[in-house]
């Protein structure tokens, strides 16, 4: 294992050199699970980060795979990889405080060549390999992507409990993950800016004037929150 004082990360495979490389992120507290780690949750016998991780080891899009997760879950998270045979994962990393900080330990273990990456939530265990593949083709001619689904919902502007406005939901999208990212251009806003304030990985490009594209999401690809999402996506799991 090698250490990278004050993180922990170590070195498991030889990388492919084909498609880009991703990043899942899955270094959070899970505050909202009761404490019970998330990704470490079953859908229908599998872990939640399992399901994640097979999604881009069988999607031919991808080159390698770096997790990114909390200290304790190391050791675990290399046995999930041994046992279900992610043979792309190349790194396994200890995050940091906040999705900014995690998202460049991730961006450390990359190699040289790698000017392009895709960054995923390891709760996203229902990513396709179609918006994979949407969002490695959108960084071929752009500087970052993201898969979005259309806000369906009417939208309210409310303050302190008055609604004020009827937003127009027209130009209205829910971001998700797969995203994919100018590393040049994320560490440049690393140094120029507190990324710490934003809540997703493009929004980061979007603060150096990047061109960002989206793709199309699903409205399945939900993100594994609260245990009500268990709940759906035991279903989802039933209905493939």
């Amino acid at each position: 294992m090698n250490i990278t004082s004050p993180k922990l990360s170590f070195s498991i495979l030889k990388e492919n050199r084909s498609g880009l490389p991703v990043i899942i992120v899955a270094a959070g507290s899970s505050s909202r699970m009761g404490g019970e780690d998330k990704q470490l949750i079953s859908i229908s016998g599998i872990p939640v980060i399992a399901r994640t991780m097979l999604a881009f080891e069988r999607s031919a899009d991808i080159s390698k795979i770096i997790l990114v997760t909390r200290r304790e879950s190391i050791p675990k998270m290399q046995l999930l990889a041994e046992k279900y045979m992610i043979s792309k994962l190349t790194d396994i990393v200890e995050g940091g405080d906040t999705r900014q900080q995690s998202v460049m330990c991730g961006i450390a273990r990359l190699g040289a060549d790698d000017k392009k990456v895709l960054v995923s939530d390891g709760a996203r265990p229902f990513v396709t390999g179609r918006m994979i593949k949407d969002c490695v083709c959108a960084l071929d001619s752009h500087d970052g992507c993201l898969c979005a689904v259309k806000v369906n919902d009417t939208v309210k502007e409310v303050i302190d409990g008055a609604v004020r406005s009827t937003v127009d939901r027209s130009r209205l999208y829910l971001a998700q993950t797969p995203q994919g990212i100018t590393v040049s251009l994320y560490k440049k806003a690393a140094v120029n800016t507190d990324i710490s304030v934003f809540t997703d990985d493009v929004s980061v490009l979007e603060s150096v004037g990047a061109d960002v594209i989206a793709v199309e999401g699903d409205v399945r690809n939900i993100k594994i929150t609260t245990p009500s999402d268990i709940a759906l996506a035991e279903i989802y799991v039933k209905e493939n």
